[in-house]
């Protein structure tokens, strides 16, 4: 049973910068896609990135984030990393990190992840 635990979260102006970190324990990733998602109030959880934790493949972005948001992987410390630019009030949201999910082309279905991490708020302010 692998865990995910994110941090980094917190209140940003519009233009600023964040870097949420998501440390896996309990069980091996090496063969797992790893990557974030999130769900802005009263919608729908939706993909944001995504590795293969091995770097084979990736990484993935969806457009809206696409130039601004950068994923990154540690494996010696089990961290996947999510540096976000070029902040935005639409991307106010709670993110989550996700293992162990497949890739529909440059998407990813939140339906189909296996593992959660309990979610950090990121909050831009205009």
């Amino acid at each position: 049973q692998v865990q995910l635990v994110e941090s980094g979260g917190g209140l940003v102006q519009a233009g600023g910068s964040l870097r949420l970190s998501c440390v896996a324990s309990g069980g091996t990733v090496s063969s797992y896609t790893v990557g974030w998602f999130r769900q802005a109030p009263g919608k729908e959880r939706e993909f944001v990135t995504a590795i293969t934790w091995s770097a084979s493949s990736g990484p993935y972005y969806a457009e809206t984030v696409k130039g601004r948001f950068t994923i990154s992987r540690d494996p010696a410390k089990n961290t996947v990393y999510l540096q976000m630019n070029g902040l935005k009030p639409e991307d106010t949201a709670v993110y989550y990190c996700a293992a162990q999910f497949p890739m529909w082309g440059s998407r990813a279905p939140a339906a189909q992840v296996k593992y959660w991490g309990q979610g950090t708020q990121v909050t831009v302010s205009s």
